[in-house]
């Protein structure tokens, strides 16, 4: 008999995030599997690091990090076929993702390659969304707002359509493109309803106004929340 997959999120950073599922899967799996850039430390596992027993079979997918395109398909294609051999001799295998597995996780490649050969089971996470509304301490939306999620690297044109059409809104993966997304949204004069979260639930998270952020750059792990100006939250 083959073993079976579970994609688990591990939420945004704070390890208490994590759920009690998630928790024992990690206990009782062959194989963990992360994503790992190639240079530094795998997030994923960093944010498991409480939960994984010594002694674990580990496995890093090294997905090396660049501004430019980098073909990732092969690396997926390599770690799917190495996840297959553990899979075929029946063991479980644990894939860990930041935030949740099927809300821009890097799990789904994997999913996508082994969902038609394997039993494959998602643990959904704390995704950043939610952990960055929290932090911040402001309902995002509520009753019939529609909130609209929106890709940073996106064009200009692409993100003012969709400003232009939603009650609330949050900007993800804002990274290298932050200057040129703050620039549009103050034009679009809505740098007063807008704030920043930066590394939400780690000890050296940044909450502020998004008019308050002096720098011109933000990490990778950064998000603009865009709130209804006229939303008053008394119930």
């Amino acid at each position: 008999m083959s073993g079976i997959l579970y994609g688990v999120g591990v939420g945004p950073g704070d390890p208490e995030l994590l759920t009690l599922k998630a928790a024992r899967l990690m206990w009782e799996a062959d194989l963990i599997v992360y994503p790992a850039p190639d240079t530094g430390p795998s997030f994923a596992r960093e944010i498991a690091s409480p939960h994984i027993p010594d002694g674990a079979a580990e496995m890093p997918i090294i997905v090396p990090m660049r501004p430019e395109r980098f073909p990732a398909q092969n690396v997926y294609d390599t770690a799917s076929e190495e996840i297959a051999a553990v899979l075929d001799q029946g063991k479980t295998v644990v894939v860990l993702c930041e935030g949740d597995p099927f809300f821009y996780g890097s799990f789904m490649y994997l999913h996508d390659r082994l969902a038609d050969r394997f039993k494959v089971k998602v643990v959904p996470g704390v995704s950043s969304l939610m952990a960055c509304a929290s932090m911040y301490g402001r309902p995002l939306a509520g009753r019939n707002d529609v909130l609209t999620i929106i890709p940073g690297p996106l064009d200009d044109e692409a993100i003012e359509a969709r400003l232009k059409s939603t009650d609330a809104a949050a900007i993800m993966k804002v990274g290298r493109h932050f200057p040129r997304i703050r620039a549009l949204i103050e034009r679009l004069g809505l740098t007063n309803r807008a704030a920043y979260v930066e590394r939400a639930t780690l000890e050296n998270q940044k909450l502020c106004p998004l008019a308050d952020v002096g720098e011109d750059s933000a990490p990778y792990f950064s998000m603009i929340l865009i709130y209804d100006g006229s939303r008053l939250w008394t119930g």
